[in-house]
C-alpha cells in the first residue's frame, strides 16, 4: 500500500515518528513535506496529500497539524478526499469501515506517537466494507461533491 504524508511545521515531529514506524512495514511512504520546522501553512500540505490520492500515485494518507482541524476541513475541499480526524482507535478504523475514509488527520498538539502509531493502524488495517447503506450514503456524498463543484 502506497501511502502519502504531510504535514506542517507544528507536525513534523510526529510525521518523522509515523514515518519510522512505516519503514518498517510493508508500506510505500511518499512524504509531501514539510521538511523543516520553519513556519509553513497546513492547507499546502492537506492539496498535497490529496493530489497524491487523486492522481492515484497513492492509495491513502495520513495529514498531521497541530489540532488535525486546520488540515481536516482543508483536505476534505478536495473532491474525492474523505478526511478524517481522529484520536481514537475506534474512529480510525469505523471511519474507513462505513465512511471511506481514505486520510488520517491527526493533531500532533493532541495526540503522542505512541497513540499515533496505534491511529496509524487501525486506519491503515481497515478496508471499506461496501454494505449497502454505507455505499448509499457515500454515493450521497459523491452527489454533493458534484452540486457543488464548480
Amino acid at each position: 500500500m502506497r501511502i502519502a504524508i504531510g504535514a506542517d511545521h507544528a507536525g513534523l515531529e510526529l510525521k518523522h515518528s509515523i514515518m519510522g514506524y512505516l519503514e518498517k512495514s510493508e508500506y510505500q511512504i511518499i512524504d509531501v513535506g514539510t521538511y523543516s520546522t520553519e513556519s509553513v501553512d497546513y492547507p499546502d500540505y492537506a492539496e498535497a496529500v490529496g493530489r497524491k490520492l487523486i492522481e492515484g500515485s497513492a492509495d491513502r494518507g495520513i495529514l498531521i497539524c497541530c489540532s488535525g482541524v486546520g488540515a481536516s476541513v482543508a483536505a476534505s475541499k478536495i473532491p474525492g478526499i474523505r478526511a478524517g480526524l481522529c484520536h481514537d482507535t475506534y474512529s480510525a478504523h469505523q471511519g474507513v469501515e462505513h465512511d471511506d475514509m481514505n486520510i488520517l488527520v491527526l493533531g500532533s498538539c493532541v495526540v503522542g506517537s505512541k497513540l499515533a502509531i496505534e491511529l496509524v493502524q487501525a486506519f491503515l488495517g481497515a478496508a471499506f466494507t461496501g454494505e449497502e447503506r454505507y455505499q448509499r450514503r457515500l454515493e450521497k456524498i459523491q452527489s454533493m461533491e458534484k452540486r457543488y463543484h464548480r
